[in-house]
């Protein structure tokens, strides 16, 4: 009995010693499976993330999921979002381009209409200005009520002028005049002259057979006073200006032209002007020139309008549109919306297979009816963002993306594969917009 129950005993240790075995050689095997297994699978395919954030505040960073400060899930930032060499462009998840309703667009061939539209503003026409000036030293003794801005009429009054020296030269001649001597008349006739008065001043004098020391300078033409330089009882010199008329009855009207365009419009033809001042009313003009001074700014250049100012209904200053009209010619076209204008350049956003997009540098010709040429940059084919191309071209640029020079469109023209290209996707629930960070912030 006691040696059944012995052997029974040692069949219970030997178990458990065996279980003691296999548990210790589990525990040594496993971790290098679950090591082995845990490199397979990171080298086999895991992303790295680099760090989570909320696209609707791009500018925090978090160590990992959770809220944002806006309340909002976090989304994770993958090392290999960015753009190599290889596979260029940034990558913007599917599911983001469409909750920020992404659509596309295709350049494509087609008929650009001739007519050019350019804003404009009225001014006055500079080569009609009058500038009165002063003859001789003298003393002002009346202005008559006038300011700059005032309109007046050809010959209106503008100032009395007390010149001294004009009395004496007026008495010799009136004197020369009674002895008859006529080579002595026009000597002293020619004096008059050129001490600077007009024919006007003396044939008044040789009228009224006496001298005129106090004389009124009127305006020589009619128009705007644009300055006026007199008050009463200052002294004025000899070749002073006393006031500029400007001229109304034909005005300029300068319209800003892109200098991609200009090379189409030619001095001498026909433009139509649209003016907010008169809604439903075209005025016509003629091209004058166009400045050779290109504005940096804007890269415009300044086309001169002349036209004229029937009743003095246009007035500087009144804005408008210009159209100038000409027939349709074929061009590589994209919609207006999808040309991004930094002011020192043109880009569109290329949407590249796989949910990858890459910034695109064109140089942009004419524009009409929502279509805007596209002269070098883009090949016929290619597939670019219409809409929402602002944030992408933002994640881009933090990503390191640089743009695609014009020079290189060579190749085969890439499309995107998405199903949902062509048209904006539906609005999701809680959806994040993709956008960069650039700054850290701490964790929650």
């Amino acid at each position: 009995m006691n040696a059944l129950r012995n052997k029974r005993l040692g069949v219970a240790m030997g178990a458990l010693l065996l279980v003691g075995v296999g548990v210790g050689a589990g525990i040594v095997v496993a971790p290098r499976l679950d090591g082995a297994g845990g490199e397979t699978a990171e080298g086999a395919g895991e992303r790295e993330i680099l760090y989570w954030y909320d696209p609707m505040v791009p500018n925090e960073r978090y160590p990992g999921p959770g809220k944002s400060s806006m309340n909002m899930d976090t989304i994770p930032k993958y090392a290999d979002e960015g753009g190599s060499s290889a596979t260029p462009g940034v990558r913007i998840d599917p599911a983001l381009a469409q909750n920020l309703g992404v659509r596309y667009a295709t350049a494509r061939r087609g008929d650009l209409e001739g007519d050019l539209s350019a804003t404009a503003i009225i001014g006055y026409n500079e080569r009609d200005i009058a500038v009165v000036q002063s003859r001789a030293d003298g003393f002002v003794q009346r202005v008559y009520n006038r300011a700059p801005g005032d309109v007046v009429a050809a010959g209106a009054p503008l100032v009395d002028l007390l010149i001294p020296s004009w009395g004496g030269a007026q008495t010799e001649y009136l004197a020369v005049r009674r002895t008859g001597n006529t080579p002595l008349i026009q000597a002293a006739r020619q004096r008059l002259v050129l001490l600077g008065m007009s024919e006007g001043v003396i044939a008044s004098v040789e009228r009224s057979g006496r001298a005129r020391n106090t004389i009124t300078i009127s305006t020589p033409t009619g128009g705007v006073i644009k300055t006026l330089s007199v008050r009463a009882g200052m002294s004025v010199a000899q070749g002073m200006t006393l006031a500029e008329i400007n001229g109304l009855s034909t005005v300029w009207v300068n319209a800003a032209i892109p200098e991609a365009l200009a090379n189409q419009l030619r001095a001498g033809q026909s433009v139509e002007v649209a003016l907010a001042a008169f809604p439903g009313e075209r005025f016509t003009g003629r091209l004058t020139a166009l400045l050779p001074e290109l504005v940096g700014d804007s890269r415009t250049i300044t086309a001169r309008i002349e036209m004229a100012n029937r009743g003095g209904r246009l007035r500087p200053g009144m804005f408008g549109r210009i159209t100038f009209g000409g027939g349709s010619t074929s061009a590589l076209l994209v919609p207006t919306e999808a040309v991004i204008r930094t002011g020192e350049r043109d880009i569109v956003m290329l949407a590249l297979p796989e949910g990858r997009y890459q910034p695109a540098e064109v140089r942009i010709g004419r524009e009409a009816g929502g279509q805007t040429e596209i002269l070098a940059g883009l090949r016929e084919g290619e597939r670019i963002v219409a809409s929402g191309q602002f944030l992408i071209d933002s994640e881009a640029s933090l990503s390191g993306v640089t743009a695609r020079p014009i020079g290189q469109t060579s190749g085969p023209a890439r499309a995107p594969a998405s199903p949902t290209a062509g048209r904006p996707a539906a609005a999701q629930t809680g959806a994040s917009m993709a956008a960069p960070a650039p700054r850290e912030r701490s964790g929650q």
